[in-house]
């Protein structure tokens, strides 16, 4: 089934015309203006008249550098492969009441991966002198250390037992992460749009399993790597990787307020892979273009 994805993926990349520096700048001029949560407009696009000449305006992001627009019929193509693969392993395999957490560390082990992958094609770009933005490294790494601690989190609720479970998750993991670098190097927008489809079934099923297994989840501990992460850890990190003015601080009492924090954090990634297929630059809190309350300081 992997196999499958893989033709699906590079099927719809192949198909994508060569991208002209004009026709992704013209896209992005209808874009709204200014800021929008950590989007910063450069100031050359506040006109929707005006397309940048300047080729370093055409360099702030990967996509806008490298990649070319993706039609709808290709955005359907990955969504329709995700949804089938979901449907026809994760399903199947992990079936079972106490298959949830099994299910949840396969599904972690595979979602820290196209981090990865975009970081060792950019760190590639960066050693052959071919482009060089740290700040999207720092991006991508924030994503995969939350990512990490999610795998952390079912790796202490005991979702890694069965010898099984991780020979799947971790031989596809092996696979996709090869699949990603070959599509972020054709063409970053494609590599961000897959990713985003998964980061939205893990959203889908973490709010599912949420709405079943409630009053379950709150008389359960939180275990300790999430008290560690979401309360008593350093927030960089994780601030880093939020696509919105909001300073979020996750409430940990129960397993309960675990699972919500992990699903909103899979929506704060399906947002950035969202905006990254379009837009021209992000900034984070932490770089100081967000207007934070005086309280949340």
């Amino acid at each position: 089934m992997f196999h499958l994805l893989f033709a699906c993926v590079c099927l719809s990349s192949t198909h994508q015309s060569p991208i002209t520096a004009n026709a992704f700048a013209s896209l992005s001029t209808t874009l709204p203006l200014a800021k929008h949560g950590h989007i910063f407009y450069p100031s050359a696009l506040h006109s929707s008249n005006v397309i940048p000449d300047s080729k370093e305006s055409l360099d702030t992001n990967p996509s806008t550098k490298f990649g070319s627009p993706l039609s709808d019929s290709v955005k359907d193509l990955n969504r329709f492969a995700i949804g089938f693969l979901k449907g026809n392993l994760f399903d199947n395999i992990f079936s079972g009441e106490d298959r949830a957490y099994a299910r949840f560390y396969a599904l972690e082990t595979i979602a820290r991966v196209p981090y990865f992958s975009y970081l060792s094609v950019l760190h590639l770009y960066e050693t052959l002198g071919k482009w060089r933005k740290a700040k999207y490294l720092k991006l991508h790494f924030a994503e995969s250390w939350n990512e990490m601690h999610h795998l952390l989190i079912m790796e202490e609720l005991g979702g890694n037992e069965r010898f099984s479970d991780r020979f799947v998750a971790q031989h596809v993991a092996f696979g996709y992460f090869a699949l990603v670098c070959f599509l972020y190097v054709v063409n970053p927008v494609e590599a961000y749009n897959l990713n985003q489809e998964v980061e939205q079934h893990a959203f889908a099923t973490y709010d599912e399993y949420l709405k079943e297994n409630a009053e379950m989840l709150k008389t359960k501990p939180a275990p300790k790597t999430a008290i560690d992460y979401y309360i008593e850890g350093d927030m960089y990190m994780f601030d880093e990787f939020q696509t919105e003015c909001e300073m979020r601080r996750p409430e940990i009492k129960n397993l309960y307020d675990v699972f919500v924090a992990i699903r909103d954090d899979e929506m704060a990634h399906v947002k950035t892979m969202e905006r990254l297929q379009t837009e021209l630059d992000y900034s984070s809190i932490n770089d100081g273009e967000c207007l934070v309350p005086d309280s949340q300081n």
